[in-house]
């Protein structure tokens, strides 16, 4: 259970869920080709979760003293895992991850590709090293490596069985994931907004330079409201355009319910909040809109298909 911990596995099943819904939801139901093979993919959601479960090693283990204070029962190396072990872990992990993505970037003919796998690896390593405590652009990183794993299924999957006769349609496809990971970054900023107003009292133990530190709790809260109204917005403007245009009633609805709602909650409550309990619900709250999300892609999926 120690181990499950450091590699918080409920992410990582969240990120996996999310792959995999994306492939066998949404693009198996397209018919199109798709440059991986199902066990290639399980593959690739296995590199993806891997590499993943690295960054959260040597998060846990940068972040180990700034834990104390802020979630002192979380506290997993020096504790049931030893430092030298989770350095041991985080390579093993990172290792494995790696060479996966090596292997299916020659199985699609794009060893070029691998360099996304070390990119990735690269960013997580250095986000808990130092990126982490510049304010803003650490969060930045954390948003962005979760949009990769979005696009990252287009990169490999779509990209190369592209040929002049479905380009269109792949392109459509694609630039259907690459909304959902625009999305994706967008509320993940957000959350590590929060997140950093969360752990003000241990980031500022630690002489880091988060936001909330640099320029108060209040006023964060308050850019953190006022940012997650472009989401909202652009996210009325796409449900007009693509949902209510094309008929799609059951996905505009879904829509307003589970994801534009939750938001304007979000929206009004960030604006006030002040304790530690709200900050946390607050995190909750977006960590649903965000599962929510990316459950639309199963009911849009439908609704075309029941419109069809």
């Amino acid at each position: 259970m120690k181990y499950l911990k450091l590699i918080r596995y409920q992410n990582l099943l969240m990120l996996a869920f999310m792959q995999v819904l994306f492939r066998y939801a949404f693009l198996k139901g397209q018919n199109i080709p798709l440059a991986l093979s199902d066990w290639q993919y399980g593959l690739l959601v296995l590199s993806t979760v891997l590499i993943a479960a690295a960054g959260y090693v040597i998060n846990n283990i940068f972040d180990t003293e700034t834990d104390r204070i802020n979630k002192p029962n979380d506290v997993i190396i020096g504790k049931g895992i030893s430092e030298a072990r989770g350095y041991n872990i985080y390579i093993a992990l990172n290792i494995t991850g790696v060479a996966i993505g090596f292997y299916l970037s020659n199985v699609i003919q794009r060893p070029g590709f691998a360099t996304i796998f070390i990119l990735i690896a690269s960013m997580l390593y250095f986000y808990s090293t130092t990126l982490k405590q510049i304010m803003i652009l650490g969060n930045i990183i954390v948003a962005l490596v979760l949009a990769l794993s979005v696009i990252i299924i287009g990169v490999f999957d779509i990209f190369p069985a592209i040929i002049p006769e479905n380009k269109a349609q792949m392109t459509s496809l694609f630039s259907i994931l690459t909304d959902y990971a625009i999305f994706a970054f967008m509320i993940n900023f957000i959350r590590e907004i929060i997140k950093d107003i969360e752990d003000v009292n241990g980031d500022y133990n630690q002489g880091m330079n988060t936001l909330p530190i640099a320029i108060g709790v209040s006023r964060t809260t308050k850019i953190a409201s006022i940012i997650s109204i472009i989401p909202f917005v652009l996210l009325l403007f796409y449900i007009k355009n693509y949902f209510v245009e094309n008929g799609l009633f059951i996905a505009t609805l879904y829509s307003f319910i589970f994801v534009l709602a939750p938001l304007l909650y979000f929206i009004i409550k960030a604006f006030t909040a002040k304790s530690q309990k709200e900050f946390h619900h607050l995190s909750i709250v977006l960590k649903l809109i965000l599962l929510f999300g990316i459950l639309s892609i199963v009911v849009i999926t439908l609704n075309i298909h029941y419109n069809a």
